[in-house]
């Protein structure tokens, strides 16, 4: 064999046994990982939380994560249940999952005390500095990071679309969740705006929903009220009763998620959720390619949302102002 054959020769064998370890990486299965999701609100009500999770998951898709393909993802529910709320969380920490998608505070706590290793990501909290769950909204420190609900001064925004809409109200009961400091922290923003707008506010604790019945019939009594429903978990699996409640006293009321007005409610505005789970997923995908929380900041909302139910204006008697329509990013007729 001449010099230069042999040499073309070996170096072809060469090629190929570089070639044979890549291709057997190639052929082998990708490492499935698994995201679990933990849910304050109750799995039989879909449209709390339904369209939030669907925009989670395409974001994730678009990361290249698909359920079943390189991804296994587990839900739990918790529904406003304790003890249901705790199993779970024993549960999702057995399992030794490669991150958790919090939602809503009341995931947290439970979460932090079985965990201080696995990632969590979380969405919907109000205060997370204040709840000690991250040290600083830039540097959170621990394994904790997300998005927060919206900050404090938000709910003064309401009490003055309450006017807006209603001109007439001099009254306006807040219903709130006593047991989360946020239900205290808005209500104190809404209480600090109140002089200004000469309206006089009330707090109307949500524990259960006889109370709450019972607190908004005695409120309606007196003539020039209107309602201010805060953000909580509460407020969401009991969202049709207040709904029902506001337009059986003729209660002109303002919400605090989109969710409320497409079920009836007057008028909402705050954070766009979807936008928040979105960019969740973002935080999921640089996690699992091996960023930490501590490292990720938390996110403050940017996007914000007005929604008007016109029909239900109209069945309260009241004419939306024009100015208001035309801010409004949905209008339902």
């Amino acid at each position: 064999m001449k010099r230069r054959e042999f040499i073309t020769l070996l170096g072809g064998a060469a090629v190929v046994l570089l070639a044979l370890p890549r291709a057997a990486r190639a052929q082998q299965p990708e490492r499935m990982r698994r995201i679990l999701v933990l849910i304050s609100t109750a799995a039989d009500d879909p449209d709390a939380q339904g369209p939030l999770i669907a925009a989670f998951l395409q974001g994730l898709q678009k990361l290249g994560w698909t359920d079943g393909r390189n991804v296994q993802i587990n839900t739990r529910w918790g529904g406003s249940n304790p003890d249901r709320m705790r199993t779970y969380v024993a549960e999702l920490a057995a399992l030794v999952p490669d991150v958790i998608l919090a939602i809503g505070p009341a995931t947290l706590e439970p979460l932090l005390k079985a965990t201080r290793a696995v990632p969590i990501v979380f969405v919907t909290v109000p205060d997370p500095v204040g709840a000690g769950v991250v040290e600083s909204l830039a540097r959170p420190g621990g394994n904790a990071t997300g998005f927060t609900q919206f900050e404090y001064n938000l709910s003064g925004k309401w009490l003055e679309l309450l006017k807006e809409i209603a001109p007439g109200v001099t009254r306006a009961a807040v219903l709130r969740d006593p047991a989360m400091p946020d239900g205290i922290g808005q209500f104190a923003a809404i209480q600090s705006v109140a002089p200004s707008l000469r309206v006089e506010v009330n707090p109307v604790n949500m524990r259960d929903a006889t109370e709450i019945e019972r607190a908004v019939a005695a409120f309606a009594r007196s003539s020039t009220g209107g309602l201010i429903v805060t953000s909580s978990v509460f407020a969401v699996n009991h969202r049709n009763l207040i709904i029902t409640l506001a337009a059986r006293h003729r209660l002109p009321a303002v919400y605090y998620r989109r969710l409320f007005a497409t079920s009836g409610g007057l008028i909402s505005y705050g954070p766009d959720f979807s936008d928040q789970y979105r960019h969740a997923a973002g935080y999921v995908d640089r996690i699992l390619k091996g960023e930490k929380p501590a490292d990720l900041p938390v996110q403050v909302p940017t996007k914000f949302e007005l929604v008007i139910n016109l029909k239900t204006a109209k069945a309260l008697g009241l004419t939306v102002p024009p100015t208001l329509i035309t801010r409004a990013d949905e209008v339902i007729e």
